[in-house]
């Protein structure tokens, strides 16, 4: 069983760390900063203990599993890996220095991988003198709950190193998808309007935070509404990547941010780690109540739901992942209710496009282009499955 090495001692990185030596690795994790390493070593003994309370694990199975672990500051500890997983920084300055020294410090059929969510796999790996051995693995936090994880091979990832990657984290019983060196890739590219266009509701008045998370869960079936889920990944954490998912795609106004959004993060409201967000977690403090109109929930629900079984469409059109792929990561990485392309064609083709028709009519925005697929499929009379 290959030893397995993981940069960045963070949230992410030891919840990867965790996976791979629940699954039997010998793992190495890696932080230059000793404290953040500390804390990462407590935070998993606490975790493991806590499973064991729960019966998920004997007592000598969890001390099994943290044995696997080398908390290290050091780099050249990696040595002797077969795949190392980098969990640092959004920074691809930062990221190209570290994949340098490391490509000095482990053997040549050593797997590069990233965990990056934002970044393209292909300039990360640009550095590399055998940049053939570069792929994306994109974990969802937290790793070890959450199901999915994102292979992403850039244009120089060789097949060989795909396939084995994709096979090692098969092994860690995760589901895996493949996609397209994208910004976004499948999960954060197709889910943008789900926060998008519930802001942009908000900002024409249509309904309050509440209404809108009340018309996408009782009415949409999502397991939070759009408001309640930004709180918890954090404002600023959701901002940045739109930002950068925005810029990515040259400025498409698909992916415009909100400003809305931008003064809750300027103001400090970051959601939940901050106390106050769309909703003030203050104790004491009552969640507002929703307008519990149906016929104005279901504008609102119909209008988010096509913009994101559009945005999906979109990326088959342009070969993002396979059908199976991309239903499988919005179903497992964000929970949604079903996969966006079966709901499509339970609800009609013809419906989505009349539905995305009258927005781009009304607002006379690209924002609501349909996608070429969607149009070219209603006309000839096909189905996606």
């Amino acid at each position: 069983m290959i030893k397995v090495g993981v940069l960045g001692a963070g949230t992410m990185g030891s919840g990867i760390a965790q996976v791979a030596a629940t699954s039997g690795h010998q793992v190495v994790l890696v932080d230059v900063n000793e404290p953040q390493l500390e804390k990462a070593k407590q935070s998993l003994t606490k975790v493991l203990m806590r499973l064991v309370e729960k019966g998920k694990y004997a007592h000598n199975e969890a001390n099994d599993i943290l044995r696997r672990i080398t908390f290290s500051s050091d780099m050249n500890d990696f040595s002797g890996s077969g795949i190392i997983i980098e969990a640092i920084v959004e920074n691809l300055s930062i990221k190209n220095e570290v994949f340098r020294n490391l490509e000095q410090i482990v053997d040549e059929d050593c797997i590069l991988a990233t965990n990056t969510s934002s970044l393209s796999v292909a300039s990360i790996g640009a550095v590399l003198t055998k940049p053939g051995r570069i792929v994306g693995v994109h974990f969802f936090n937290p790793a070890p709950l959450m199901p999915l994880v994102e292979i992403i091979p850039a244009v120089q990832t060789a097949e060989s190193v795909l396939n084995a990657a994709k096979n090692l984290i098969d092994s860690w019983h995760k589901v895996t998808v493949i996609t397209k060196d994208t910004p976004g890739f499948i999960v954060n590219r197709v889910a943008r309007p789900f926060y998008g266009e519930a802001l942009r509701i908000y900002e024409e008045g249509i309904a309050d935070f509440a209404t809108i998370d009340w018309a996408m869960t009782e009415l949409g079936g999502f397991k939070m509404g759009p408001f309640t889920l930004m709180d918890y990944i954090g404002n600023d954490v959701n901002y940045t990547v739109t930002e950068t998912v925005f810029a990515a795609f040259y400025y498409d106004p698909r992916y415009r941010p909100s400003l809305t959004q931008k003064r809750h993060s300027e103001a400090g409201y970051l959601g939940r780690k901050s106390g106050r967000g769309y909703y003030n977690y203050a104790e004491g403090v009552e969640l507002p109540s929703p307008t519990k109109d149906e016929k104005l929930g279901l504008e609102i629900r119909d209008r988010i739901l096509v913009m994101l079984m559009n945005e999906a469409i979109d990326a088959l059109f342009l070969h993002i992942a396979s059908k199976k792929d991309i239903d499988l990561a919005m179903t497992k990485g964000v929970n949604y209710p079903k996969g966006l392309l079966q709901w499509t064609e339970e609800v009609g083709l013809e419906w989505v496009l009349a539905k995305l028709t009258a927005l781009q009519e009304e607002y006379g925005e690209d924002r609501y282009r349909p996608s070429p697929l969607l149009k070219r499929m209603v006309k000839n009379g096909q189905k996606v499955f």
